[in-house]
């Protein structure tokens, strides 16, 4: 049996550098579950195994992908990566928009080329995008981020009609704001107070619930918000 064709309990993770991709990391692998990063920065976490790789640059990814194809065929694909970029959309240059867009949708829509073909022969496996509240209602300054949201929310309703005769299932969790260094680049952040922020265990809880439901069925979306919407400005 080849390593494409082992069926095992590895699972890969995005992102999985920092923030919620980096708890997501250290619950799995706390858990004794055999997991690989895919993130421009090493991975911290003892026992994970890590591919650094420019998720921004489709060249890249390209190149990383032999590396990929030595891993056994993952139970799961949790896709984390991504960055905040806000602003009136004239204040977005030409590059400027081409990075977030194939930071968000361009690398996670390639990664799913290379796994699914490995996923759909042995007939499971789930797919898991993080999304955002962003991919629900756009927001003030926010018209490249929630583009590129919702275009990963259509990905993942078209692919889960795409996938289920294969026996792979495919779902998107959409949390509110969450308490993690992703807004250390930002000109705001969520209220102080818990009822103001998700942690990123509570997102981890959500992407948990995804993989971990009942053969023969699969959770579409998740949508996960903090009880009181409060931004303060930095």
């Amino acid at each position: 049996m080849t390593a494409e064709e082992k069926a095992g309990d590895d699972l890969v993770v995005t992102g999985g550098s920092s923030g919620i991709g980096l708890a997501l990391v250290e619950r799995l692998t706390g858990e004794g579950h055999r997991v690989t990063c895919i993130a421009r920065r090493p991975c911290p976490v003892p026992g994970a195994g890590s591919i650094r790789c420019d998720l921004a640059d489709a060249e890249a990814i390209e190149r990383c992908l032999p590396a990929l194809s030595g891993l056994p065929v993952p139970r799961g694909v949790i896709f984390c990566h991504g960055q905040g970029d806000f602003g009136a959309l004239e204040q977005f240059s030409a590059g400027r928009i081409r990075r977030l867009v194939d930071l968000h949708v361009v690398a996670t829509l390639l990664l799913c080329r290379h796994f699914l073909p490995s996923m759909k022969r042995l007939g499971r496996g789930t797919l898991v995008f993080l999304g955002s509240e962003a991919a629900l209602r756009g927001a003030s300054r926010g018209a490249v981020y929630c583009a590129t949201k919702f275009a990963l929310r259509g990905a993942a309703q078209a692919l889960r009609e795409e996938c289920g005769a294969s026996g792979v299932r495919v779902g998107i969790v959409n949390p509110g704001m969450v308490d993690t260094p992703f807004y250390d680049a930002q000109d705001f952040a969520p209220g102080d107070h818990a009822d103001n922020h998700l942690d990123a265990a509570d997102v981890v809880d959500a992407i948990l619930l995804m993989l971990g439901a009942p053969a023969g069925s699969v959770i579409d979306e998740i949508n996960l918000s903090p009880l009181k919407k409060v931004i303060r400005r930095t």
